[in-house]
């Protein structure tokens, strides 16, 4: 537990920028990232579905992953600070704070850093394989097709995209593996186990698992929606979910810390209240 400014502006430093380390990796990988150019064979019928417009868009996906688990911690965490009954203001490099805040900063941070994470390996492994989408063919228009030099199974390398839109054939080259599978399971997963930690509210038994069902289904539908519309092969779909999956239970267990004590502002509570709030396990900090 952090006991002076000097402290706590180490800790977030260092907190901020692990964060920004994976993020801008991300953003390298979008801007300036070079898929692994793979040929195709004549007769895959694989690769020649039409294009279609995503039935969830990049901006609906990650506005909604990330809005639905700022919102939900951000409800749970007030509550548990309330029934806690921590100290109403803390200090943090010279401003007062309320312990809400730093639970937030806490379990927004350490969420956000996951999905930094999860999308990284995604890239990672959509520019090193260059997977072919189900619709590079309608996207890209080879001019072996065109001209009627590809025929039966052979292997072609050397050919040239007639299509006019450069952004999209560079978009066909990046099937496997679903980023919209990896990133929808990430946060719904995360979110499933952060309500299972965090949301401890007895009136009803069935609220959580019915939230918990609602996350799951929210991603089971993205996953599936990335075939029917032919961005994705099933095996890519396949891979960016147990990727997504992995990282959030990763991420959940071993380093958000959610799972180990009731209460989200434990860290920040002065050492002579802290065994009443949970005497049957002595509380750690993050």
């Amino acid at each position: 537990m952090p006991k002076s400014n000097k402290q706590w502006a180490w800790r977030i430093s260092f907190d901020v920028a692990c964060l920004l380390i994976v993020g801008f990796s991300v953003l390298a990988f979008y801007l300036a990232g070079r898929p692994f150019e793979r040929g195709f064979y004549c007769d895959n019928e694989s690769i020649r579905y039409p294009y279609h417009h995503g039935t969830i868009s990049s901006t609906v996906l990650y506005s909604v992953g990330f809005a639905l688990n700022m919102v939900a911690m951000s409800i749970v965490e007030y509550f548990h600070c309330k029934h806690c009954h921590r100290q109403k203001t803390m200090e943090v490099c010279r401003l007062k704070v309320h312990p809400w805040f730093w639970a937030i900063y806490q379990m927004v941070g350490v969420f956000a850093f996951g999905a930094a994470c999860s999308q990284l390996a995604t890239d990672i492994g959509k520019y090193s394989i260059g997977r072919l989408r189900p619709h590079f063919i309608a996207v890209c228009r080879p001019d072996v097709l065109e001209n009627g030099s590809c025929t039966d199974h052979t292997y072609i390398t050397n050919f040239k995209c007639l299509g006019p839109d450069e952004k999209a054939i560079r978009e066909a080259r990046l099937s496997f593996p679903s980023g919209h599978a990896s990133f929808s399971f990430y946060t719904m997963v995360y979110l499933a186990l952060y309500l299972q930690a965090r949301l401890t509210w007895r009136a009803t038994k069935l609220l959580r698992p019915f939230l918990q069902f609602v996350c799951l289904m929210l991603c089971w539908y993205t996953a599936l929606s990335r075939v029917s519309d032919y961005k994705h092969h099933p095996t890519d779909v396949l891979a960016g979910a147990v990727l997504g999956a992995i990282v959030a239970v990763l991420v959940a267990v071993f380093v958000s810390g959610m799972f180990k004590r009731r209460c989200a502002a434990a860290d920040i509570a002065p050492v002579s209240r802290q065994n009443t709030v949970n005497n049957s396990e002595p509380l750690q900090p993050v």
